[in-house]
């Protein structure tokens, strides 16, 4: 699959063929989903806690004599039917983590980079560079490259060139800016258009590939 790689001015300057092996592989639905829904599972904190009945203070006085009063019989005003009282069957504490095979990771996310390329949602741009770190010059960048819409912004690697880019798409609410290792399912299904330097593009393809 051929497309145009642009510069940071939105114009062509030649083109480029994306690796089939990354870019056109097999769709696989359910595995996409199971690979999205394991990483937002393993997101969650599950620090969630509630109290149970051996837990709420108060309660070690039993409310009334077992006998004789006409009402129903109580241990406890700390029990779960009581106003106060803890809670039956609520959550606690626990880990939300699944695991998944490398492979499948992998696969995952090759079948959305192939999904981007046939909608035409990738965006090759020869090289990413700012004359300074200000966020108008990024915004005017993205601009010219997807327009309106949400981006995901691939970088090879950390160095002073990629700081500018990071430093410059904080304040943008619609981008991210993710290093090339990095990439994931969650990120390559929330945005519109996926934004790769020609050198992330080596990167993803020799981690993929």
């Amino acid at each position: 699959m051929q497309v145009d790689v642009l510069n940071m001015e939105g114009k062509k300057v030649r083109t480029v063929e994306l690796p089939p092996s990354v870019f056109e592989a097999p769709i696989n639905l359910d595995l996409m989903h199971q690979a999205f829904q394991r990483q937002m599972s393993n997101a969650r904190l599950g620090t969630h806690d509630t109290k149970t009945r051996g837990e709420v203070s108060g309660g070690g006085r039993k409310p009334w004599r077992q006998k004789g009063t006409g009402r129903a019989r109580q241990g406890s005003s700390r029990s779960p039917i009581w106003k106060g009282g803890g809670g039956a069957h609520t959550p606690h504490p626990h880990l939300y983590t699944q695991a998944m095979p490398l492979k499948m990771r992998r696969a995952a996310i090759r079948s959305a980079l192939t999904v981007k390329a046939q909608e035409a949602n990738i965006v090759v741009i020869d090289d990413m560079k700012l004359a300074e770190p200000k966020t108008r010059l990024m915004a005017a960048a993205l601009n010219n490259l997807v327009g309106q819409a949400s981006a995901l912004v691939v970088i090879p690697e950390k160095n002073e060139s990629s700081e500018w880019i990071i430093r410059s798409t904080n304040n943008l609410p619609e981008t991210k800016v993710l290093m090339a290792g990095y990439l994931n399912i969650r990120d390559l299904m929330v945005f519109d258009k996926l934004v790769l330097p020609v050198a992330a593009l080596d990167v993803i393809t020799a981690n993929l590939g």
